[in-house]
């Protein structure tokens, strides 16, 4: 919806919720993983809060945003169930895999 301003005639003031909304109910759904007896599920990462979206832009990163997405009592099981680095690497690739991001890419960018 589009409106000419009142404080300052002549600028159009366009509204962006209609697209906004449009692109959220575009997202995948959840996904629920199951590794080493441990089941946990992750929401695509354009669905994540802004702050953590601009931390998936190095593995290393996505690590500290997989451990905020799950919580500490589900890091605590998946400790608990031996998961080694390499297991969250392994989660992380397939979790941008899934958001249609490739490792390294920023999440917000203009594509985002």
């Amino acid at each position: 919806m589009s409106t000419t301003s009142k404080n300052n005639p002549g600028t159009e003031t366009v509204s962006l919720d209609a697209l906004i909304q449009q692109k959220r109910d575009a997202l995948p759904a959840d996904i629920t993983y199951e590794a080493l007896g441990v089941t946990f599920t992750l929401p695509p990462m354009r669905a994540l809060p802004w702050s953590l979206q601009e931390k998936v832009g190095s593995l290393n990163d996505t690590f500290a945003v997989l451990q905020e997405t799950l919580g500490e009592e589900k890091v605590t099981e998946m400790y608990a169930a031996g998961f080694q680095l390499g297991d969250l690497e392994v989660i992380a690739l397939d979790w941008q895999k899934r958001a249609g991001m490739q490792p390294g890419e920023s999440k917000a960018s203009a594509a985002s």
